[in-house]
């Protein structure tokens, strides 16, 4: 068994203090298609409809939800070229940049030890009394 010491955490403090902006992270990356939407941009700036063909299984209606939300997160710019009809591109921002290398870790780090945390439920799932 593997016996790894964690980095301790600094607290954000109790729900009814400023904190240090953990809530509006994680509340972003709660959202099931921001991970993938920020994946498939750090390749490049995306029209609507590759961003769309690339997000296998996401409906209209979210994708317009999440790139909005990113948008106004500041993660991701959008850019209407004036034709007809309208060319829209999205791209990552400096920001969203930033945010897609910390999130690069997160799926390196659950690729490496999928297969670890399958196995230890598959352990629970058959003595979860232990």
């Amino acid at each position: 068994m593997n016996v790894r010491t964690a980095t301790p955490l600094e607290p954000c403090g109790p729900s009814n203090h400023e904190d240090c902006g953990l809530r509006l992270i994680l509340g972003r990356l709660g959202e099931q298609w921001t991970v993938m939407t920020l994946a498939e941009l750090s390749a490049g700036p995306r029209r609507y409809r590759e961003l769309e063909r690339a997000l296998e299984g996401i409906s209209q209606r979210m994708m317009t939800l999440t790139l909005r939300r990113l948008e106004r997160d500041g993660h991701v710019l959008r850019h209407v070229a004036p034709t007809v009809p309208p060319s829209v591109t999205y791209e990552l921002s400096d920001l969203g940049r930033s945010f897609a290398d910390h999130i690069a870790g997160l799926v390196a780090w659950s690729r490496r030890y999928k297969w670890e945390i399958e196995m230890a439920q598959a352990a629970y799932d058959t003595h979860p009394e232990i």
